[in-house]
């Protein structure tokens, strides 16, 4: 037993590890695996990592960036994944590493757009339904700047109504493209000069190739968007989920160019037939103004008479203003001259003697009540004089001031460091001498 012992082959951890990863590898290096997406995340650098699920068992996967995918991952759905299997020593775990992927069938494609439909049905994106602008000046488009589909757009605006055209490139389907659509509603709700109204449009495809526009952001920026927008997106029988959220669906990109645009020909015919009803109408009118004229002009009577009778009449009614005239300024002159002129003195007349009659008792109150306040006043200021602060001091008093006020004390004088003695003729500043303690 000791000797079975020491013939045992002993492996480090590193070891026995690669031995295992070589042998999963040679064993399982090309296969098919089917189940459903659970734990799916999708890193900052672009690989994803996630689980392959059926009823009993669970198989982690993971798929780096750039790999071929037919549809967007997301939980639940089912997919056929192709790849190797692996170890991953730093776990102690094996994994499946995806090289292509695709969905099981497009019923689980559909499942997923059905109840994508429905949340954002119930969230009230698909409501908003707005008119398109008549006579557009500026169109945006958004789609793949290569191929039929942009180049189909713009000439048939420039056979229906020639006007300014912003391409706003992006991809169309395969990864990030769902997030370029987006960005460029955005981008054109954004600029400063808006177009009038948004295209967004591509070619047929398959329901994975028009996949993009079946996700949620593309959907929100559709729906959000301040500027109308007219879906084109695949043939007459494809539907994707922008075309309920735009304000109108195309079944082409030509009849989108077609809802966006009036037809410069048959707004040529429409003036060309309105200008030809005018014209005629105008004619009409004008024959209809011409008979009423003559209608009329053999109504009036000869000019010539009507003006010598109205011209005989003027003058008689001159003649009588000019009698009346001088009749009524006669009369107006007696009545200035002999009833107003005598009436109007002899009332100022009367009016200014009751006026003094009424103002003498107030000129005698007036001036006796003036005397005894000029005599009172005359008394204040006498005693004023008298008791006055010049008249103290001249008799001999003087006025002790300190930096806060007038000295009432000799204590308080010296507790001063100088003080303001003012005299009749002036003040003068002095210094109060301290008291001298002796020690006996």
């Amino acid at each position: 037993m000791q000797a079975q012992a020491e013939n045992v082959v002993i492996f480090s951890v590193s070891e026995i590890s690669q031995v295992l990863k070589r042998v999963v590898e040679s064993q399982f290096s090309q296969i098919c695996v089917r189940g459903e997406i659970s734990g799916f995340k999708l890193h900052t650098s672009g690989h994803a990592y996630f689980a392959l699920r059926d009823a009993e068992c669970v198989l982690d996967a993971v798929m780096w960036r750039g790999t071929h995918t037919t549809a967007p991952l997301q939980d639940g759905l089912e997919v056929v994944a192709t790849g190797k299997l692996t170890t991953y020593g730093g776990r102690s775990k094996y994994q499946m590493v995806i090289t292509h992927i695709e969905t099981a069938g497009q019923g689980a494609l559909l499942k997923v757009l059905q109840d994508r439909k429905i949340k954002l049905q119930q969230e009230g994106l698909f409501d908003r339904k707005r008119e398109l602008p008549k006579f557009p000046r500026t169109i945006g488009v958004i789609t793949s700047p290569t191929g039929a589909v942009i180049r189909d757009i713009l000439h048939r605006i420039s056979d229906r109504f020639p006007c300014h055209v912003l391409v706003w490139p992006v991809l169309v389907q395969g990864p990030g493209a769902s997030d370029q659509i987006a960005a460029a509603i955005k981008g054109f709700n954004n600029l400063k000069e808006r177009p009038d109204v948004l295209i967004v449009a591509r070619g047929g495809g398959s329901l994975e190739d028009l996949w993009a526009f079946n996700e949620e952001n593309v959907v929100r920026a559709a729906a959000f968007s301040e500027i109308p927008i007219v879906s084109a997106v695949g043939h007459e029988t494809d539907t994707t989920l922008i075309d309920f959220a735009s304000d109108r669906r195309a079944p082409t990109p030509t009849a989108a160019a077609e809802f966006v645009t009036p037809d410069q020909q048959s707004l040529k015919l429409f003036v060309q037939e309105s200008k030809t009803r005018l014209q005629r109408n105008a004619l009409q009118m004008q024959e209809r103004c011409r008979m009423m004229l003559a209608n009329l002009s053999t109504r009036i009577p000869d000019l010539p008479t009507i003006l010598f009778e109205k011209t005989q009449r003027l003058d008689e009614w001159f003649e009588r203003y000019t009698r009346s005239s001088f009749v009524y300024l006669e009369k107006r002159e007696h009545f200035v001259n002999v009833i107003k002129v005598p009436s109007a003195l002899k009332n100022i007349e009367k009016s200014e003697q009751d006026l003094e009659k009424f103002i003498q008792p107030f000129v005698t109150a007036f001036s006796v009540a003036f005397s005894q306040k000029e005599q009172a006043l005359k008394w204040q200021s006498m005693m004023l004089s008298q008791n006055s602060y010049q008249r103290t001091l001249e008799k001999g008093f003087c006025l002790v001031e300190g930096s806060k006020g007038i000295v009432r004390s000799a204590q308080a004088l010296k507790a001063m460091s100088e003080a303001n003695i003012h005299f009749a003729d002036g003040k003068v500043r002095v210094q109060p001498l301290k008291e001298q303690k002796t020690l006996f």
